[in-house]
């Protein structure tokens, strides 16, 4: 089976040239690796991928800027094979990757979405452990032990909407699924949690393998932190809250309706941003999070 990854960039040329890399590194050769350029300004980054001689890699630039969803969408538009990654232009697959992901494919041919073993790496490269990936992988992180978590429907969208432990440039979706159920609209924050609960919504299933295959990178003033600190992150994510609740009481899904409703992860989310928030001086950021603590 051969894995398409797909690599949408704009960012660092060479933390991206290290994304590629970590996809040569892969011990099995079955993939094909398609980077698409989101117009970024730097002529070293087509001059690099002309000078890589494999065939499996293609490299391609966008006529014009998509942004980020738009360029998730293009690679979904270019998929060809049964499943794909959508990776991140700066983390790194593990050598065991393409393994650890086919072997689910071999033994769940009909799961939608899989999640391997992820651990934290900041700008540096250096493994790291905050308190929201802590929680992530210690607390809401389905016990797979040394086999697999299957999650389906109810179960799958109780988990994710208690507090969303999924990392998105880690996981392999079977493309059908996301040729059929597309990114929300409007909820460009958490565009990814949205469409993995419409999967769910609509009867898929994650498999969730605690092999570590993954190197998730966080930075410190990343563009997600930037929208925690002046308030579109919370706002976002009250709104998503209210329409979960809404399809959950159309499913009849009870659980998956109060864990929306209460939202208790989230709330305390925004307990442990409140003082970052209240530094940083934002205004509407301070009353995003309060609004996001105590509101109904």
């Amino acid at each position: 089976m051969t894995l398409e990854i797909f690599v949408p960039f704009w960012g660092d040329p060479e933390l991206l040239y290290e994304t590629v890399e970590s996809v040569r590194g892969q011990r099995n050769g079955d993939w094909r690796l398609i980077v698409i350029d989101d117009c970024y300004p730097d002529d070293s980054v087509p001059a690099y991928f002309e000078a890589i001689d494999d065939e499996r890699i293609t490299y391609t630039r966008n006529e014009r800027n998509l942004g980020i969803t738009e360029n998730y969408r293009e690679a979904i538009r270019r998929a060809t094979t049964s499943h794909i990654t959508i990776l991140g232009c700066d983390d790194l697959l593990h050598p065991n990757y393409v393994d650890v992901v086919t072997r689910v494919i071999e033994r769940i041919p009909t799961v939608d979405v899989i999640q391997p073993g992820v651990q934290v790496i900041d700008e540096n490269g250096d493994v790291i452990r905050p308190l929201v990936d802590r929680v992530k992988q210690g607390l809401l992180a389905p016990r797979g032990g040394e086999g697999i978590a299957l999650l389906r429907g109810e179960r799958m969208a109780t988990s994710l909407i208690r507090g969303d432990w999924l990392y998105w440039p880690s996981l392999t979706f079977r493309t059908e699924t996301l040729q059929r159920i597309d990114f929300r609209d409007g909820l460009p924050i958490i565009q990814d949690l949205a469409l993995l609960m419409d999967i769910a919504f609509d009867g898929g299933s994650l498999a969730y393998v605690p092999e570590l295959a993954f190197s998730y990178r966080r930075h410190g003033s990343s563009a997600s932190q930037k929208t925690l600190l002046d308030g579109r992150r919370f706002r976002d994510e009250r709104a998503y809250f209210a329409i979960a609740r809404g399809l959950a009481r159309d499913k009849g899904w009870s659980r998956t309706r109060r864990t929306a409703t209460m939202r208790i992860m989230s709330r305390l989310h925004a307990v442990t941003e409140l003082p970052g928030v209240l530094r940083h001086g934002n205004r509407a950021g301070l009353q995003s999070t309060l609004a996001h603590i105590f509101a109904i």
